[in-house]
């Protein structure tokens, strides 16, 4: 483990590595430091955001939402490969997670046949991820079906050598959060073996300051009004799950847990703080969800 990068040296080594940052104000001292360790550093965690929009996403990353205040990563990377910088030192990023598996990176024994997590956050014997990983969260929702531009992987795979470089260590202390913690999927999409293929590739040579050009990307796929009725029996779908994380994004949360796939009050209430975000009022802004105000929502597709 090593002692994590001052701001100075970190964002020297993303730009060192070829990597477009963009420096948004007070990122070199927004952190939780005072909630929590900040080090000795093992690794870089990968995650993917469940939304789309590059502004919306960076300041939800920065500021947080009710029940996890930011900052949620170090570094948002965006579509394009952009890497917005939002936080240094400790970040609500990680979680808890297995305690074989931080071992396995710290050991640089994480290969292809990583070791199953089977801990979590609140788990007996889980351990503190957000001291130990640098924290790296990518635009995408996350359905296995959005697109990941080769510049957003490009971009991936260059701040992950970067700090590798930085600190002596290897490609295998690169894990996704899908492998930190048996309750996650995120990186979903690509896979982190095969990523850290390509950060070790990288490793073996000097850094290279051309970025790989931008991808123009996929649109994205929206999921379909399901229905006013599908709302009137208090359903459990992904779909509740996925609306949800659209609503914390928009900053219309009501939620002190979750949110969850079981459609229930506090979904309610946070859908009628958007309905009243776009203009709706009286009974047009009851937080049962209109064709209107859900095409305008952008509901990632779930499968």
């Amino acid at each position: 483990m090593a002692t994590p990068l001052t701001a100075d040296r970190f964002v020297a080594a993303l730009r060192a590595e070829g990597v477009t940052v963009v420096e948004h104000t007070g990122w070199r001292t927004h952190n939780r430091n005072h909630a929590g360790a900040w080090g000795p550093v093992a690794g870089v965690m990968i995650h993917h955001t469940v939304s789309s929009g590059t502004d919306s996403t960076v300041e939800l990353c920065h500021n947080g939402y009710d029940g996890l205040p930011g900052p949620l990563c170090h570094g948002v990377i965006a579509k394009d490969g952009t890497v917005h910088l939002v936080g240094n030192g400790r970040a609500n990023h990680a979680g808890g997670g297995d305690p074989s598996v931080l071992q396995a990176v710290i050991t640089e024994a994480y290969g292809d046949r990583p070791p199953v997590p089977r801990a979590h956050q609140g788990s007996s014997g889980a351990v503190d991820g957000n001291a130990r990983f640098y924290g790296f969260e990518c635009i995408n929702l996350g359905n296995g079906t959005d697109p990941w531009p080769a510049a957003q992987l490009d971009a991936i795979e260059r701040v992950s050598a970067a700090l590798c470089r930085a600190h002596g260590w290897g490609a295998r202390s690169v894990i996704g959060h899908l492998e930190w913690s048996d309750w996650k999927s995120d990186p979903r999409g690509f896979g982190m073996a095969g990523m850290r293929e390509r950060v070790q590739k990288r490793l073996g040579a000097a850094p290279s300051k051309t970025p790989a050009p931008p991808a123009k990307p996929a649109p994205p796929r929206y999921q379909p009004f399901p229905g006013t009725s599908f709302f009137t029996n208090d359903p459990s779908s992904p779909i509740v799950t996925a609306m949800g994380r659209r609503l914390v994004a928009e900053g219309c949360s009501a939620y002190t847990v979750g949110p969850g796939p079981r459609w229930g009050e506090a979904d309610r209430r946070s859908y009628a703080k958007w309905q009243r975000k776009l203009g709706f009022s009286g009974s047009a802004a009851d937080g049962r969800p209109g064709r209107t105000s859900w095409n305008a929502l952008k509901v990632p597709y779930t499968q």
